[in-house]
């Protein structure tokens, strides 16, 4: 038994992955999960009409801060993941430090929440991957195609299910695809910082820096988005990574900090190509606005090729975070919470890879894509839906090392006496962001400009509570948080241990 598999051991599991990721290819899947150029590409739509290039130049400061406090949420999760590198993770961590009172029932809303929030994002990402295909063919076509809502979904179904097949693959596969994705997301960098300096100058880039006479310091507020998910996607895959409690909090906190960097520079590069005249970006037939501005400055075949990169740079970044959700749901079914749990719990023969799992994920982020049809007001639900059940399953557990009376015991990633206060700064970010993401944009809003975000939220966490309270067949007669599936004893081997028996005992070597 070597280290890792000592080490589950430790936490109530046995070894059921193969372990084929590396330190860098861990790092390579959580980067892709984070997807900063195809992140920025999606919610572009939202920032050029709330300040454009102006807001993006000078709004930088906003991102910069931003990504101080986004960096403190990636430190508290890779202490989690340092200790307790389990598939499981926000759920299995809610269990062991919550008081015994609310233990089950709390890592029964943060399972439930991380398995939908994941989900739903899948949904986000491949609905932003088909827009942007789409948008391709019509620059194609010469704009004389308009793609429609239900080319868009058929197209996103489509990628949902080759994602499907990807993510079937083996453990080796996978670990190897990710210096793939690696080398694509920074050669799209590279390629678009060298797109804007030949087609601008240094001089013309330094006029463009410059802000107006008439700037308006309200348009600092509405910069695109920092990356803001995904931070404890390579905790989910931990269970396939070789040293994994060095790997999962390098993979947590080097990809948030490359993407901030690296987002910085993207959102300079698109301000620079952007122009003045938003509204036509916004309205144009292309019906994506960074497509819309690369066919503005660099033309037809200029932007086929630099688009071409960044679909797949988005197709990857789907299939990374199936992978993700499916680790998850793979783990939460292990300790039978879901339906169908003994299903989705087996393991490929031939892949050794949760295959009913992948599945089941892809299925729900297809059922979840068809709330577009209602407008585009439910996609934008979607998206911040997506991040808000990230930022509500993230804060419990850390709410609960906080607050639940149980002892921390660190893994070999350790902020020591840093550790509360960063872990307080984390939670206090994550309720604002989750505020902030759940208002309109605009005051006095419509029916139409409403923002349902917290309605699509809420309504998930009453789902969850109404079926664990459900009467005779809630989860609250039967679920009992995180259960080991080793073998108690020689003489029983069939009975189970509940993993609140075990201590997580990791210590630094």
């Amino acid at each position: 038994m070597n280290q890792d598999e000592a080490l589950l051991t430790q936490l109530g599991y046995k070894q059921d992955l193969r372990r084929a990721f590396s330190r860098v290819e861990l790092f390579g899947l959580s980067f892709s999960i984070i997807g900063v150029f195809p992140s920025i590409a999606g919610v572009l739509i939202y920032a050029v009409p709330y300040g454009g290039p102006v807001a993006m130049i000078w709004g930088t400061g906003k991102w910069t801060v931003c990504s101080f406090f986004l960096m403190s949420i990636a430190c508290a999760i890779a202490e989690f993941g340092s200790a307790a590198p389990t598939a499981g993770g926000l759920y299995y961590w809610t269990f062991h430090y919550a008081s015994p009172r609310w233990r089950n029932l709390l890592s029964w809303v943060v399972g439930y929440t991380n398995t939908i929030a994941y989900a739903v994002g899948v949904t986000s990402v491949d609905w932003a991957c088909a827009v942007s295909l789409l948008a391709g063919a019509s620059i194609g076509s010469d704009l004389n195609y308009e793609p429609t809502t239900a080319h868009t979904f058929g197209v996103f179904a489509a990628l949902v299910l080759c994602h499907i097949m990807i993510t079937s693959l083996s453990t080796f596969a996978l670990a190897r695809l990710q210096g793939l994705y690696i080398t694509l997301n920074i050669l799209l960098f590279l390629d678009q910082w060298l797109c804007v300096y030949s087609e601008f100058p240094l001089t013309a880039l330094d006029r463009r820096c410059v802000a107006p006479a008439h700037f308006d310091q309200s348009v600092i507020g509405h910069p695109t988005d920092c990356p803001s998910g995904g931070f404890d996607s390579s905790v989910h895959i931990s269970e396939e990574a070789s040293n994994a409690s060095y790997a999962v909090p390098f993979a947590t906190i080097s990809s948030p900090l490359v993407a901030v960097i690296l987002g910085w520079g993207i959102n300079v590069a698109i301000a620079f190509c952007m122009g003045t005249d938003l509204e036509s970006i916004v309205a144009n037939p292309i019906n994506q606005p960074l497509a819309t501005i690369f066919f503005n400055s660099f033309g037809k075949k200029g932007t086929l090729a630099v688009w071409s990169i960044v679909v797949v740079v988005q197709f990857i970044m789907g299939a990374s975070i199936l992978t993700a959700s499916s680790r998850q749901m793979w783990a939460f079914s292990r300790d039978g919470a879901l339906p169908f749990s003994k299903f989705l719990y087996r393991l490929n023969s031939r892949t050794h890879t949760p295959v009913y799992s992948v599945c089941a994920a892809g299925s729900i982020a297809i059922l979840v894509g068809v709330l577009v049809f209602a407008g585009p007001v439910a996609t934008s639900a979607i998206f911040s839906a997506a991040v808000v059940g990230q930022y509500v399953g993230l804060s419990i557990p850390i709410l609960c090392r906080l607050f639940g009376g149980r002892e921390w015991v660190p893994g070999v990633f350790s902020l020591g006496k840093f550790g509360v206060p960063v872990s307080v700064v984390a939670v206090l970010w994550m309720i604002f962001g989750t505020v902030v993401l759940s208002f309109p944009n605009d005051p006095g809003p419509t029916p139409q400009d409403m923002n349902y975000t917290a309605l699509v939220i809420g309504g998930w966490i009453f789902l969850c509570l109404a079926y664990y309270f459900f009467p005779v067949y809630g989860g609250m007669y039967w679920f009992k948080g995180p259960v080991s599936n080793l073998k108690a004893t020689v003489e029983d081997s069939s009975s189970s241990v509940n993993v609140e028996e075990k201590e997580i005992s990791v210590r630094t070597k």
